[in-house]
């Protein structure tokens, strides 16, 4: 088996390192072309990565252009250690202020561990009135573990 095939993470280990991430780099195409790349907070719902950014951001701009994107979430300190997925994606714009605001309350209890008691429901409806949601459509995956050559290079 090649080196390459000795790395390849299973599904489940790709969901196991995305339930224990907090943060994604988003890179979008700029319109010069120059990949923009930006750090997003996100939920998983029936494998596909959504996250909620400001509606006037640059990132949701450029996927206004052009939808394609990619997205990495990476661990490990030591070069042994490292693990990652790479996703290539389509991401499809959600505007609808329910929508929105479901989404920011999923990543509020996410990141704060937060019951929405009618106060933050009320702030997460606030905030979504100016924000999207991004829905991340996977089109293709690369992965890798390098805790899986047991510290052979």
């Amino acid at each position: 088996m090649s080196r390459r095939g000795q790395i390849v993470m299973s599904d489940e280990e790709v969901d196991d390192l995305l339930g224990a991430s907090r943060t994604v780099t988003c890179a979008t195409i700029g319109r010069d072309g120059r990949p923009h790349l930006a750090p997003l907070w996100y939920v998983v719902r029936a494998g596909t990565l959504w996250a909620w950014t400001y509606a006037k951001s640059q990132k949701v701009r450029n996927l206004e252009r052009d939808p394609r994107c990619t997205l990495q979430v990476e661990a490990g300190e030591e070069y042994g250690e490292l693990r990652g997925v790479t996703l290539a994606c389509d991401a499809v714009i959600h505007r609808e202020l329910e929508d929105v605001a479901a989404l920011g309350a999923e990543i509020a209890g996410r990141y704060g561990g937060a019951d929405l008691e009618p106060e933050l429901a009320a702030a997460m409806r606030a905030q979504a009135a100016k924000r999207v949601g991004l829905e991340f459509v996977e089109r293709r995956r690369t992965t890798w573990d390098h805790r899986k050559l047991g510290g052979t290079y």
